[in-house]
C-alpha cells in the first residue's frame, strides 16, 4: 500500500511545465509529469508551492481540466513553514543555490528537495550543481537523474566541485552529496496507439508505396541543439540499394520544428545531395495530428542525436509505445531505454582527454555562445555511418524483425516508462527522502594553485564530463590508422562545409584548407591509413590539430578506420 504521506510540493511556475511558452524538451517532460501525477499519484492532497496567485491558479486549472477532484492546497513562496505535513519539495530542475538558503532559516532539516535534469551542458546547471555543493544542500536533498550517464556526469561535476573545494579550503568537511537516483522520464503509452488510416493517409499523401519504408523522425529540427542530419542522409543512401533490390525505397519523414528557420533548407539542400535515391518530406511537429500520423505511417523510428544537449530521448520512448522498430545512437539516456530486442544502438564516439578542452574554456569564458558550445561538440561526435546504414538495411528487408521489435518496444515502454510505472518510483524517493527527514530531527543538534582547464568544477572540458555519454573515446592516437574513403560524386571537404554551413555561427572546426591537407595526407598513406603522428609529420600540424579534424573527416565518413 502505498503510504499517502509520501507526497511533495510541487515548485509551479508556467515555465517550467507549458510548452505554449515555448516548445523545448523540459516543458513537455514537465507538462506530461503532471498529467501523469495527477493521474497515478497516491496522495490525499495536491500541493503547489509558487511566487504568485496566478501561477497557484495555473497549477488548479491543469489539475481541474486532468479529472483532479481530491484537495488543492496553495502555499506561498514565501511561508514555507506551511508546507507540513508535506516534507519534500519538488522542483522542476536542479535546486538552484538559493533555494537551500532560503530553508536555512526554518533549521536544514525543514524540508527537503527533489530535483530533476534535463539538459545538462549549460554553464546554469553546471553552476548550479557546483553551487549545490557550496551551499547548505543535505544528504536528504535529491536530483533525480534520467540515465545513468546523466547520473555519471553528474557525479563527475560532484566531484570536481569537492576536489576544487577541498583543495581551497585545506581541511574543509563537505556534507554528504545529495541523493542521485536514475529515475526515467515517463509517458502516456496508449496515446501513442497507431493509428492505421492516420498512417495509411500520410504515406499515400507523401507517395510512399507498400513496398517502401518510412523511416521517421520526431525531434526539433536543429544541428544546434539536437541532431546533424548529414551521417543520417549518408546511411540512408547507403542503404538504399539493397531496398531498391526488392523494389522499394526509403522515405526519410522529419516531423518537427524550425525555431530557426534557416535550418529548413540546409535539411532539404543536405537531402538532395547526400541521399538522391531516398525520398524526402518535412512535416510541422507543432502539429498534434501530423506527429500522430508520422508514427502510425512509419516503419522505422530513427533518433541518431550528436548533441551534449540531449540526456534522456523522449521521442524514442513514445515510438515504441506506437510499436515500431527503433534506431538511435549509442548516446545518454538511449543506453537505457533502447534494448537490443526493441532496435539497435549505433557506435558513437567524442574526442579524447584535452582534444575538446579548448571549446569549454572558450565557452566558460563567454566567447562562444551555448549554441556554438553545443555546435562545435556536435561536429566531432561521430555516429558510426556504416552501421547505421546496416541496421536500416536490416530492418528495412525483414519486416518480421520490424514487427518483433516493434511489439517488444510497446511492451517495453508500458512496463517501464509509463507514468503508472514511472511515478510510484518518484513516489517511493519521497518516502526516502521524508525518513532520512524524521531521522535526522530525532538526531538533533588554501593556496593557490593552478588548476587543470579541462577539470574546472563549473566547467569543466566535454570529454571529462560527458564520457559516459559516447560509446568509447576515440582511439589511441598512438595506434589508430585511418584511411581514405571513396566518396564517389558525393560533395567533397569543402562543399561539406558550406553545404553544413558551419560559418552560419561563426565557428568552424578548423579552416578547410586544412580539413582538405589533412584528408589528402590520408589519401596518400593508400588502403592501410596513417597514424596521427604520421600525417602531422606530413602536414606540419600539431597531434592535437590533426586528432580534431580527423575525427571531423570521420564524422562524415571521409575517414574511417583502417583494418
Amino acid at each position: 500500500m502505498t503510504d499517502l504521506s509520501a507526497n511533495a510540493a510541487i515548485w509551479f511556475t508556467a515555465d517550467g511545465y507549458d510548452p505554449a511558452k515555448g516548445l523545448n524538451g523540459r516543458r513537455v517532460a514537465g507538462e506530461s509529469f503532471l498529467r501523469g501525477y495527477f493521474a497515478h499519484a497516491q496522495v490525499d492532497e495536491f500541493v503547489s508551492l509558487a511566487h504568485r496567485t496566478a501561477d497557484h491558479a495555473a497549477f488548479a486549472s491543469l489539475a481541474r481540466a486532468n479529472g483532479v477532484t481530491k484537495p488543492l492546497r496553495a502555499v506561498r513562496l514565501d511561508a514555507p513553514s506551511e508546507l507540513a505535513p508535506v516534507d519534500v519539495v519538488s522542483y522542476p530542475a536542479p535546486p538552484p543555490q538559493q533555494e537551500f538558503f532560503r530553508r536555512a532559516p526554518f533549521g536544514a532539516a525543514a524540508w527537503a528537495y527533489c530535483g530533476i535534469t534535463h539538459t545538462t551542458a549549460t554553464r546554469a546547471v553546471m553552476q548550479a550543481v557546483f553551487d549545490m555543493r557550496v551551499a547548505p544542500q543535505m544528504p536528504w536533498d535529491a536530483l533525480i537523474c534520467t540515465s545513468h550517464a546523466v547520473q555519471q556526469s553528474m557525479t563527475r561535476l560532484m566531484e570536481l566541485a569537492e576536489d576544487h573545494l577541498a583543495t581551497r579550503f585545506a581541511g574543509a568537511v563537505l556534507p554528504a552529496r545529495p541523493l542521485l537516483p536514475v529515475i526515467p522520464l515517463g509517458v502516456h503509452a496508449g496515446e501513442f496507439a497507431r493509428d492505421p488510416a492516420a498512417g495509411q493517409a500520410l504515406r499515400s499523401r507523401l507517395g510512399i508505396g507498400p513496398a517502401d519504408i518510412a523511416v521517421s523522425c520526431i525531434a526539433r529540427l536543429t544541428p544546434d541543439e539536437k541532431f546533424d542530419p548529414f551521417p543520417l542522409f549518408l546511411a540512408l543512401e547507403a542503404a538504399a540499394p539493397a531496398l531498391a533490390a526488392r523494389g522499394g525505397r526509403f522515405h526519410l519523414v522529419l516531423c518537427g520544428v524550425f525555431r530557426d528557420q534557416t535550418w529548413a533548407p540546409l535539411f532539404a539542400e543536405g537531402a538532395g545531395q547526400l541521399m538522391p535515391s531516398v525520398g524526402y518530406h518535412q512535416l510541422d511537429g507543432a502539429v498534434a495530428a501530423e506527429r500522430k500520423a508520422t508514427l502510425s505511417g512509419s516503419d522505422i523510428f530513427v533518433f541518431p542525436i550528436d548533441n551534449l544537449q540531449e540526456t534522456f530521448g523522449l521521442a524514442p520512448v513514445e515510438a515504441m509505445a506506437a510499436g515500431l522498430p527503433v534506431i538511435v545512437s549509442d548516446w545518454d539516456g538511449m543506453r537505457d531505454t533502447v534494448t537490443p530486442d526493441v532496435g539497435f544502438r549505433i557506435p558513437t564516439e567524442m574526442p579524447r582527454g584535452g582534444e575538446a578542452t579548448y571549446i569549454s574554456m572558450r565557452y566558460l569564458g563567454g566567447t562562444d555562445s551555448y549554441l556554438q558550445y553545443l555546435s562545435q561538440m556536435s561536429a566531432l561526435t561521430r555516429i558510426d555511418v556504416r552501421a547505421m546504414a546496416r541496421a536500416l538495411e536490416t530492418l528495412a528487408t525483414d519486416p518480421a524483425l520490424r514487427a518483433r521489435m516493434g511489439a517488444a518496444g510497446a511492451a517495453r515502454a508500458l512496463a517501464l516508462y509509463d507514468w503508472s510505472a514511472v511515478i510510484p518510483q518518484i513516489q517511493a524517493l519521497w518516502g526516502e527522502q521524508r525518513a532520512m527527514l524524521a531521522h535526522a530531527r530525532r538526531q538533533g543538534g588554501v593556496a593557490v594553485q593552478r588548476a587543470d582547464a579541462g577539470r574546472l568544477p563549473t566547467g569543466p572540458a566535454p570529454d571529462v564530463m560527458f564520457d559516459a555519454y559516447a560509446t568509447r573515446p576515440a582511439p589511441d592516437r598512438a595506434t589508430r590508422r585511418l584511411r581514405a574513403v571513396d566518396i564517389g560524386a558525393r560533395p567533397d571537404v569543402a562543399a561539406t562545409v558550406t553545404l553544413r554551413r558551419y560559418t552560419t555561427l561563426g565557428r568552424l572546426i578548423d579552416e578547410p584548407a586544412r580539413l582538405q591537407q589533412v584528408l589528402d595526407a590520408h589519401a596518400t598513406a593508400g588502403p592501410a591509413g596513417a597514424t596521427l603522428a604520421e600525417v602531422a609529420g606530413r602536414t606540419g600540424l600539431t597531434i592535437a590539430v590533426v586528432a580534431r579534424i580527423t575525427l571531423w573527416l570521420a564524422k562524415y565518413h571521409f575517414l574511417e578506420d583502417a583494418p
